[in-house]
This record gives C-alpha cells, structure tokens and sequence, in this order.
C-alpha cells in the first residue's frame, strides 16, 4: 500500500483478498494520520492487486463512498469487482488526479498486462510502478514490444525514485529501468546472432534455447522458451524475423 501524507490519500491497489493484517495496518496507519481513502486506484487487473478491494470496502464502510479506478482493459471488457456492487470508475491515459498535497499522472504502460498503468507523483518526481518494474528481479510481461516502450516511457520521467507493487523502494531508477532493457536487448541480439548464423533453416523457440541457453538447466527450459517467444513476438512486429509452419509449431528465420 502506498499513500501520500495529507488529510485524504490515495490508495494504490489493494493486495489479495481475504488478508486481515493487511487490513489491520490500513487501518492503523489511517487512524494515526488522522485521514481517509478519497479513492482505490488499480494499477493493473492481477488479482494480487483487486483482490483486496471488497476487504479494503466492507472494513472501512467505502462501498458507497468512493471510487475504484482503473483502466480499461485492451480490447475492452466487462470487467466487474469481485465482492462489491459497484464497476470500475474508468481513467484515461495522461489523467491529473488531485487529492491533499498530491498530484497524480496517469501513464499507461502495457506489456505486463493489457491494462497497466503507473502513476507519476509530480511532488516528488517519483512514479508509482505496479508491476512494470519490481523492487527485486525483473517482471513477467504478456507483450514485449509494448512492454519496451512502457520501459522507456518510464525513463524517460526521469524520475528520483520508483515505488514498486512488490519489493523495496528503488533509490537508483534510471539505473534500474536501463539494466531492464539492456537485458533484453542482450536476449534479442543473442536470439537474431542464432537466426543469422543459422539462416539456410528455420528453427524453433526450443531450439534457439538450447543454443542460448546452454548454462541453464534444463528444467528450466520451457520458461526459457516462453522468453524467447515472447522475444520473437516482438522481433516479428518490427519485420526482423519471419514465422513459419502451422498446427501450433511454428519456426522462425531472420529477415535482416
């Protein structure tokens, strides 16, 4: 839970559901500020990031009094709110939102999902991650094309500091969100090197892992092959790689 110092706050997702000392400190941290919710901001549709909002509603009697705010999904959906009656207060990408010594920029960055956004915190020039960048490791993300450009939108910011959805606060951002993306530039130049150096065939994902991947048990292959599709994805959008074959095999070939 992230919240700014004021007589009402923001409330940027709501964690799982059903986790009474989640709700316990929401409401001792309220009380000792002497403040309330204006509004329940989602970064995301994870569940680890609505599940928490009946809870967080039926604990602190908000159900009718506030707003739960997120946005869209990509292509829309009818997206309900488990537990409450109540839908989703819809946002717009670039959207001020303004509560006590506090305003908010809405920036959507796809990629983790359809619908992520981060929040940028114009006092501080800190911004508010979700699960576009995590305190520790890196983030699992649905397409890597727009999740690239959700990185670089971020860096962009320049801001001083990162509030992630999970891990520590992140002091060195740039730092941070730059060593993202040079891992996986080195990923892609090390997926389109195979590609080149193999160009009288067309290979598989599983067949590139095995060529990059060779420090990497085994076990682990699948997960590294779903990397290298996601990668490959992105390579065929921007008309580097070409695919080929059918019935769910596909294999690919270099198109530099």
């Amino acid at each position: 839970m992230h919240t700014y110092t004021c007589t009402l706050r923001f409330l940027i997702d709501t964690g799982e559901k059903e986790k009474p000392e989640y709700l316990t400190n929401l409401k001792t941290t309220l009380s000792s500020h002497r403040t309330s919710i204006q509004e329940i901001l989602i970064t995301h549709w994870h569940h680890d990031h609505v599940g928490g909002i009946s809870g967080v509603c039926d604990e602190l009697q908000l159900a009718s009094a506030i707003d739960v705010s997120k946005l869209p999904r990509s292509p829309t959906q009818n997206e309900t709110i488990d537990g409450v009656d109540k839908k989703y207060k819809y946002l717009e990408d670039g959207q001020i939102l303004r509560t006590d010594g506090a305003t908010l920029r809405v920036v959507y960055t796809p990629g983790h999902t359809d619908d992520h956004m981060v929040l940028y915190l114009e006092e501080e020039n800190a911004v508010f991650t979700g699960d576009c960048i995590l305190g520790e490791g890196t983030a699992v993300f649905e397409d890597l094309f727009a999740y690239m450009k959700s990185l670089e939108l971020i860096v962009a910011l320049k801001p001083d500091v990162l509030y992630p959805g999970h891990g520590p606060v992140i002091q060195d951002p740039v730092k941070k969100v730059q060593a993202y993306i040079d891992h996986r530039n080195m990923r892609e130049r090390q997926i389109l090197e195979v590609l080149e150096t193999n160009k009288d065939k067309a290979l598989t994902s599983m067949e590139m892992v095995k060529i990059i991947y060779t420090e990497t048990p085994e076990i682990l292959h699948l997960a590294a092959a779903s990397n290298v599709d996601h990668h490959l994805s992105k390579l065929e959008k921007e008309g580097k790689v070409g695919r080929h074959g059918k019935n769910g095999e596909h294999r690919w070939s270099s198109k530099l």
